[in-house]
C-alpha cells in the first residue's frame, strides 16, 4: 500500500510510548529488593512504594481523554514523555523517600496517559486493512519495555559492588528512563497529528493533508467524507457514554478493560520472581525464568500482530482466553498436588503467557480503540483505561494477601473462573471490526 512505511513510521514513533509504559511499570520489579535494603523498610511501606506510580496511572488515564480532545493527541502524547523524563530526573536526586513517591506519581502520570492515547492515536492514523496490526505494535512495546528493563537493572547492578547498587545504583535503574524518553520527545516532533482530531476541530485541510500522506488518494477522499459525517456536531462529554446509542459500547470497553486485568496477568508479572522462588527453584532461577517469561510474550505479540487483520479480534480474543483458562486451572491443579518443583509450573505461566499475548494483552488495546465514535472517543478510552487500572491495583493490592491466606491452588482457579468468565463475554459482546474504517464501526454499532 503506498504511504504504508510512514503509517509505520508514525505507529512505531507512538509505540516508543508503550515502551515507556512497560518500562516504567516494570523498573521497580528489579529496584525495590535494594530500596528495602537501603531505607529498612515495614512490608506495608513495601506495598505503597511499590504501587504509588499506579496512583499516578489511575489519573492520567482519567485526564488524558479531556486533554487529548483540548490539545491534540501528538501534544498529549509529548506531555507523557515529558512527565516520563521529569519522573527519571528526579528519583537520580539523592533525596528522601516523600520525594521519590512524588516522582512515581508524576511517572504514574506519563504512564497513564500514555496507556489511553497511544492506542487511540494509532486507531485514527491507521489504514482499516492494517489497523488491527498497529495498534497492536503498541502491545509489543509495552512488553519490550518491560523485558528491555529486566535487561537494564542486571547490567546496573552488576557495575559495582550490592552495597553500592543499594545505596545509588537503584537511582540509575529509575534514571535510565531518560533516555527512551528524550527519544520519544524528540521523534514525535516528526509525526503528523490524528486527521480525526484535525477534522472534529474542523481543521479540514490539514487532515486532508495528513490523510493523504497515511493513505491512497481515493482512499483518503473517501476517509476524509467519512469522517465529515461522523463528527458533526460538539464533542461529545462523558455523560454521552450511557445514552441508550452508547450504552451497551460503553460497557463493551469497560467489562474487556477490567477482563483483561482480572484475569491475573499482572499478578503473574510482577510477581513471578517470587512464585518461583516458591517452586523452589532458588532466586538466581527465578530472575532467569523471568526474563524467559519477557522474551515469550514478545513472541506472542509478534504472532498476534501477524494474525490479529487475518484472523479477526473475536477470533483470538476467544481462543486466548480459552487457553488461559486451561493454563491457568494447571497452574492450580500442580499447587494442589504439590508439584510445583521442576518445570511444571513454569510451562504452564509461559502458556498462559502465550494466550494472553495473542488475545487479551494487545487486542484489548485494539477493540477499545475501533468501536467507539470519534466525538467521544478519547473521553471512551479513557473511562475503559481508567478501569484497567483500578483493576490492576486491586489484582497488586490482592494477590500476595490471595496467595499467602488461599495459596497457589484457589488463588490460580480464581484466576481461572474470571478467564472463563472472559471467554463467555468475548462470545457473546464482542463485535468483529476486522477491515471496517472507524466510521464503518461507528455506524454499525452506534444507533443515533
Amino acid at each position: 500500500m503506498k504511504h504504508s512505511n510512514y503509517v509505520y513510521r508514525c505507529t512505531f514513533v507512538a509505540a516508543i510510548g508503550g515502551l515507556l509504559f512497560g518500562y516504567d511499570t516494570a523498573v521497580i520489579a528489579g529496584a525495590i529488593g535494594f530500596i528495602q535494603q537501603k531505607y529498612q523498610l515495614s512490608p506495608g511501606m513495601m506495598g505503597w512504594i511499590a504501587s504509588c506510580a499506579l496512583i499516578g496511572c489511575v489519573i492520567g488515564a482519567a485526564a488524558g481523554g479531556v486533554m487529548s480532545d483540548w490539545i491534540g493527541r501528538k501534544k498529549v502524547l509529548i506531555i507523557s514523555g515529558i512527565l516520563f523524563a521529569v519522573s527519571s530526573l528526579g528519583i537520580i536526586l539523592p533525596l528522601n523517600l516523600y520525594y521519590f513517591v512524588f516522582f512515581r506519581l508524576i511517572g504514574g502520570l506519563g504512564i497513564g496517559i500514555a496507556s489511553m492515547v497511544v492506542s487511540m492515536y494509532i486507531s485514527e492514523i491507521a489504514p482499516a486493512a492494517i489497523r488491527g496490526r498497529l495498534i497492536s505494535i503498541n502491545q509489543l512495546g509495552i512488553v519490550t519495555g518491560i523485558l528491555m528493563i529486566f535487561f537494564v537493572n542486571a547490567y546496573i547492578a552488576s557495575l559495582n559492588n550490592e552495597l553500592w547498587t543499594i545505596d545509588i545504583g537503584w537511582r540509575y535503574m529509575f534514571g535510565s528512563g531518560i533516555i527512551p524518553s528524550v527519544i520519544f520527545i524528540f521523534l514525535l516532533l516528526f509525526v503528523p497529528e490524528s486527521p480525526r482530531w484535525l477534522a472534529q476541530k474542523s481543521r479540514w485541510n490539514e487532515a486532508a493533508v495528513v490523510l493523504n500522506k497515511l493513505n491512497k488518494p481515493d482512499e483518503a477522499a473517501r476517509e476524509l467524507e467519512a469522517i465529515k459525517i461522523s463528527v458533526e456536531g460538539e464533542t461529545g462529554s462523558f455523560s454521552d457514554l450511557w445514552k441508550p446509542s452508547l450504552r451497551i459500547v460503553t460497557f463493551i470497553g469497560i467489562a474487556l478493560a477490567f477482563f483483561s486485568q482480572i484475569t491475573g496477568i499482572n499478578a503473574i508479572m510482577y510477581y513471578a520472581p517470587e512464585i518461583f522462588k516458591a517452586t523452589g527453584d532458588g532466586v538466581k532461577s527465578a530472575l532467569l525464568q523471568t526474563i524467559v517469561i519477557g522474551v515469550v510474550n514478545i513472541g506472542a505479540t509478534i504472532v498476534a500482530i501477524l494474525y490479529v487483520d487475518k484472523l479477526g479480534r473475536k477470533l483470538m480474543l476467544m481462543i486466548g482466553s480459552a487457553g488461559m483458562a486451561i493454563f491457568l486451572a494447571l497452574i492450580g491443579a500442580f499447587f494442589y498436588m504439590d508439584m510445583t518443583r521442576g518445570y511444571w509450573v513454569m510451562l504452564s505461566i509461559l502458556g498462559y503467557i502465550c494466550f494472553f499475548g495473542i488475545s487479551l494483552g494487545p487486542l484489548t488495546f485494539v477493540v477499545v480503540a475501533e468501536i467507539f465514535p470519534t466525538r467521544v472517543r478519547a473521553k471512551a478510552i479513557s473511562i475503559a483505561i481508567l478501569t484497567l487500572w483500578l483493576t490492576t491495583f486491586v489484582v497488586s493490592l490482592v494477590f500476595p494477601a490471595f496467595l499467602k491466606l488461599l495459596g497457589g491452588v484457589y488463588t490460580f482457579w480464581l484466576f481461572t473462573g474470571f478467564s472463563a468468565l472472559s471467554f463467555l463475554f468475548i462470545w457473546k459482546m464482542i463485535p468483529e471490526t476486522k477491515g471496517k474504517t472507524l466510521e464503518e464501526i461507528e455506524s454499525t454499532l452506534i444507533k443515533f
